[in-house]
């Protein structure tokens, strides 16, 4: 039944990327599919974990995401090029989806969370991680106002909050998240080495990162698009795989991930504080 489902829902998606610059019916997508259209919608979120209409959506974003990169064409010729019939309704559908103006993405040319082509084969994924003992260092940082943090490191890189703190100067940035007892969530932060951070301090706040053992784990070098990807695949393999085998628990303080966006390397060191089992 599985393998069913999955030559079913292929055959939608491979007519879906067929026709991502042209109308898509969603009950054409569940005939290809050979099911209802109510049965087609409910299988399709299951596997992918989108809807058939957030799932066009977001390949038609990505895909004009790597056209504006390439700046072969106006930013609206693209939209248009992919399905949206009106400015208003690009920029309204590309904002909600990445919290910056597509001119802002173009601009500062950050690395956005794409969507790439849903499949059911995924390839084998792991990083061994360097263990390292730290010793302690502030960061001067801006607290998150993104439920979701690629959005909040979108507005930090588009509105170039790291030469405004650094007073011009390109260094690494920090990402920090600690988990929130009071509120039940994670606290999330972004910012720059204490030292670095000869700029407009302004709204911003001061974190101690405490020393001791931390395992770092180096995101897989990538593509700009796949780079916000690897990231995500970088913390699940962590917290599904190899903090459950290894010897060590994480601790409860503050964890980080960090890298020089200016650098166009796209890859990250991720920390995270141990204590034996």
């Amino acid at each position: 039944m599985q393998m069913d489902y999955n030559e079913h829902i292929t055959k939608a998606v491979d007519y879906i990327e067929a026709n991502l610059e042209y109308d898509i019916d969603v009950a054409a997508c569940a005939k290809i599919s050979g099911y209802s259209l109510y049965h087609f919608i409910r299988v399709f979120k299951e596997f992918t974990g989108l809807t058939p209409a957030d799932y066009i959506r977001k390949r038609r974003l990505s895909e004009i995401a790597k056209e504006i990169i390439k700046g072969n064409e106006y930013i609206s010729q693209v939209a248009f090029l992919y399905g949206f019939n009106s400015k208003e309704n690009f920029l309204r559908a590309f904002k909600s989806e990445h919290h910056i103006l597509p001119t802002e993405y173009k601009s500062a040319e950050n690395s956005l969370k794409l969507y790439e082509r849903f499949t059911f084969r995924t390839a084998p994924f792991s990083v061994t991680p360097k263990k390292i003992v730290l010793k302690p260092f502030n960061l001067t940082v801006f607290k998150s106002d993104e439920d979701y943090t690629p959005k909040f490191w979108n507005k930090y890189n588009a509105k170039k909050m790291s030469l405004k703190l650094s007073g011009g100067k390109v260094v690494r940035d920090y990402g920090v998240c600690i988990w929130d007892n009071v509120n039940q969530k994670i606290n999330y932060f972004i910012g720059i080495k204490k030292e670095d951070a000869d700029g407009d301090l302004g709204g911003t706040q001061e974190l101690k990162i405490p020393g001791g053992l931390y395992a770092v784990f180096a995101t897989p070098i990538t593509t700009q698009g796949d780079f916000v990807n690897n990231i995500h695949k970088t913390w699940e393999y962590i917290n599904t795989v190899w903090l459950p085998h290894s010897e060590y628990n994480r601790t409860s303080g503050y964890e980080f991930e960090c890298y020089i966006e200016e650098s166009r390397i796209f890859s990250e060191d991720i920390y995270i504080p141990l204590k034996r089992k």
